[in-house]
């Protein structure tokens, strides 16, 4: 009860709190999600204690930093992945994109997606092979580029990207995964600098890789070979699902306003 009457507290930062906790009965929660201050809004949104019917409210918000907060909230299910997926936001799609909890009919439906940005960050964190192979006939570089940072792809798949006729798209391989003998063997000799200094660089290629690389043609390349050190080359690679946080705010809270989208 005393969190219910909190939650109409006149302070924003109280009725912030009160949205936070955990144990914060859904009564108490529930003017949250109308709150007029979007921070409020936004740490209901994050809150796993927040019931499916205010987490669908909260993804509809007018603010972005609300509706972004809903896509980390380990409560969301399918029913609000669905409002995710037809949403015009980019930013939510991607989100979407990049969840592991992903159900393979909505990752299928975002390999289609308008924006080439949550294709690539559909390759770079799906875990379903048919979504992958279905990204490396992407037309759009930065797509296969995202896949390439994948580490779930299989030897064919990483036989393919090597191949890949964009250099970016090769130069993101020889960073990210391990490569076998076959490929190695071909961009050791690649055509591009990129792709060789990548190599040089690069904590998945094997020594005996690097020490052919020492002796490149370009001095660049060679010299980079030389003075690889173990941990000082380009790591992996993928980076983690993004989870939206606004930059905090100094001195009082605003409210919603104007929106954000």
């Amino acid at each position: 009860m005393t969190l219910i009457d909190l939650a109409s507290d006149p302070s924003v930062l109280v009725r912030k709190a009160v949205a936070s906790r955990a144990d914060a009965p859904a009564q108490a929660l529930r003017p949250l999600t109308r709150d007029q201050d979007r921070q409020v809004r936004e740490a209901v949104a994050r809150n796993p204690s927040t019931s499916i019917a205010n987490l669908m409210r909260l993804v509809k918000d007018d603010d972005r930093w609300v509706r972004w907060a809903v896509a980390s909230n380990p409560a969301c299910d399918e029913s609000i992945r669905q409002v995710m997926l037809k949403t015009s936001d980019k930013e939510l799609r991607g989100l979407l994109a990049e969840s592991r909890q992903l159900e393979p009919e909505l990752a299928a439906k975002l390999i289609d997606d308008v924006s080439p940005e949550v294709r690539e960050r559909l390759g770079t964190h799906t875990h379903d092979p048919n979504v992958i192979d279905a990204l490396l006939a992407d037309r759009t570089a930065r797509v296969r580029k995202g896949v390439a940072r994948n580490p779930r792809t299989t030897a064919a798949q990483r036989s393919a990207l090597a191949a890949d006729p964009v250099v970016d798209v090769r130069a993101a391989l020889v960073r990210a995964v391990e490569l076998s003998e076959g490929d190695l063997a071909r961009l050791v000799d690649d055509r591009a600098v990129q792709v060789r200094l990548a190599m040089a660089t690069s904590e998945f290629v094997p020594a005996h890789i690097r020490e052919t690389l020492t002796r490149d043609a370009d001095e660049m390349v060679a010299s980079a070979a030389r003075d690889y050190r173990p941990g000082s080359g380009t790591a992996s690679a993928v980076r983690a699902p993004r989870i939206a946080h606004r930059p905090s705010a100094t001195g009082t809270s605003r409210s919603s306003g104007g929106t954000s989208h």
